[in-house]
């Protein structure tokens, strides 16, 4: 299996926005202030009981964004999140059941990795874009820049601890395609509904550079 589809979903950003939804009636207007600020493929973690009931509305309401599915964890949540809506799918590791899961789907899937031996372990499977989680405690942009000459054919999204300040230095290195992050949807501009901000901060995102 491989998973260079992915680069249709994420190469057109620098930045993926990592939402955790708390309000089913935030969904769409999150989604959509994103969109407006030049993010339009967002990811939806399954970590609130609402999670797949936003995905699924984001889906039918907001066609025009792309919505995945983060923090997927088995091939049940796997086959929730695609039937739901999702158009890719993030998990924070990654087992066998996940890859195979993958492969019957046909689904768009990032998985996480932390260490050389899982990003091997990944291209053997044909497997060349992954998530690097969590990317600021498993040893930042310089862990990431020492993988780049060992193992040039993989390519990474960082994610877990990035802020607006810190991207950047992420992004400057040719083997990452984007950063999550979730600074772009702060939780108390989200729980004011403060859409407007959020929009804001997309655009200043949107603006990063990539290497």
């Amino acid at each position: 299996m491989k998973n260079q589809n992915l680069v249709t979903v994420l190469d057109g950003q620098p930045v993926l926005p990592v939402l955790v939804i708390e309000r089913l009636a935030d969904a769409v207007p999150l989604a959509m202030a994103l969109m407006r600020g030049g993010l339009p493929a967002i990811e939806v973690t399954l970590r609130t009981p609402d999670a797949l009931d936003a995905i699924r509305l984001i889906a039918d309401e907001a066609p025009e964004v792309i919505v995945g599915a983060g923090t997927v964890r088995n091939a049940a949540q796997f086959q929730e999140a695609a039937a739901a809506g999702s158009r890719f799918i993030v998990s924070p590791g990654v087992t066998q059941e996940l890859i195979d899961a993958a492969n019957i789907s046909r689904m768009p899937f990032l998985p996480g990795v932390a260490t050389p031996s899982e990003a091997m372990a990944l291209m053997e499977e044909g497997l060349t874009m992954m998530k690097f989680f969590p990317a600021e405690p498993a040893g930042g942009a310089e862990y990431l820049k020492a993988l780049s000459s060992p193992l040039p054919e993989a390519r990474f999204c960082p994610t877990g601890g990035i802020t607006a300040e810190s991207a950047a230095r992420y992004l400057a290195l040719p083997n990452v395609i984007c950063v999550g992050g979730s600074w772009v949807a702060p939780a108390g501009l989200v729980a004011d509904r403060n859409w407007q901000a959020i929009e804001d901060l997309a655009r200043e995102a949107a603006r990063l550079r990539r290497a």
